[in-house]
């Protein structure tokens, strides 16, 4: 009973991790450049796996992954810090399949305010 017991468990613990593994895919789908857009803000998603915003540019609406809930919330990126209608700056990196206008951002301005979410990664050009 107590060896099922343990193979129940880390049957369990094995699919945790998987589907974490792809609710978090890391960086390998993005380009490797970091690129600047602008647009307004269109959506406002906060919660887990990643905060998201979909923003219209001028090249078409794009989605635009923010930090995981920590680190979003870490860069002070809370509910109620953007608003649909605001104008952001996205300084990220986009996806590497050019056919999907998904950015992930490593950093976002709204009215003057940065949200650093990944403030290692940022490349200042």
């Amino acid at each position: 009973m107590i060896k099922k017991a343990w193979t129940i468990a880390a049957g369990l613990a094995t699919t945790v991790l998987i589907s974490g593994a792809f609710a978090h895919h890391g960086w390998n789908w993005t380009q490797d450049a970091q690129t600047e857009m602008t647009g307004t803000i269109t959506s406002i998603y906060i919660g887990p796996p990643h905060p998201r915003l979909e923003i219209t540019t001028e090249d078409g609406p794009w989605a635009v992954d923010l930090g995981n809930p920590n680190q979003t919330r870490n860069a002070g990126f809370i509910e109620g810090s953007a608003a649909v209608g605001d104008q952001v700056l996205i300084r990220g990196h986009r996806s590497a399949d050019a056919s999907e206008k998904l950015i992930k951002a490593v950093r976002a301005t709204i009215d003057g305010r940065q949200y650093d979410f990944y403030p290692d990664l940022i490349r200042e050009d």
